[in-house]
């Protein structure tokens, strides 16, 4: 859960630039959105990785026992 919640403070960190661009029309804004989701999709990655790892290990202990 504690990916999950770092995703959610994450995109929540975004909510003020989201902001600026669309409803003040700041360019600058516009980038530090562009440049946050381009983070926000690594950290999907990254977590879809781990969860694909869990998985996976889950699946190799249950074939143990």
């Amino acid at each position: 859960m504690e990916q999950f919640q770092k995703l959610v403070d994450f995109v929540k960190s975004l909510e003020p630039d989201f902001h600026k661009f669309y409803e003040k029309g700041q360019a600058a804004a516009g980038t530090r959105v562009r440049k946050g989701l381009s983070d926000l999709r690594r950290l999907a990655q990254e977590i879809r990785n781990d969860v694909q790892a869990l998985k996976q290990k889950r699946k190799e202990e249950k074939k143990k026992d």
